[in-house]
């Protein structure tokens, strides 16, 4: 079996999606996916404790080298999903996606151009790409 492209996965969507056909209708469904993805990880932390946040200011010294930037900076996330969590976020994450490619069908605009685009922004900006 060939790897499922962006394209290919578009398409899918695209056959499956007759009750949302309306931008409206995707626009809103897209931020409540979106808004699910963020509860199931904030159940992670609350609710199953598989995951700690331990947040804290971020500092960058203005002399940091790169390497040295990536060394101090983290992630605030400590420990690692469980199986629960990690197929319940992928869920959601799964959802979230094709909301995306469904508003992106609605638009009329390739999947597969907007990573392409995106990879090349951020091999171009590379750093300086952080908005």
């Amino acid at each position: 079996m060939s790897a499922l492209t962006l394209q290919s996965f578009q398409e899918q969507v695209s056959e499956l999606l007759l009750r949302h056909r309306s931008l409206l209708d995707v626009l809103s469904k897209n931020g409540q996916s979106s808004a699910s993805v963020n509860r199931a990880v904030v159940k992670a932390v609350t609710e199953c404790g598989c995951i700690e946040l331990h947040a804290t200011k971020q500092v960058l010294e203005p002399e940091m080298s790169l390497e040295q930037a990536k060394e101090v900076v983290g992630k605030h996330v400590h420990g690692q999903l469980c199986d629960h969590c990690r197929e319940a976020i992928s869920a959601e994450l799964g959802r979230n996606l094709f909301y995306m490619s469904a508003l992106c069908n609605l638009l009329d605009i390739n999947m597969d151009e907007v990573v392409e685009n995106e990879s090349r922004k951020c091999s171009t900006l590379g750093l300086f790409n952080l908005s």
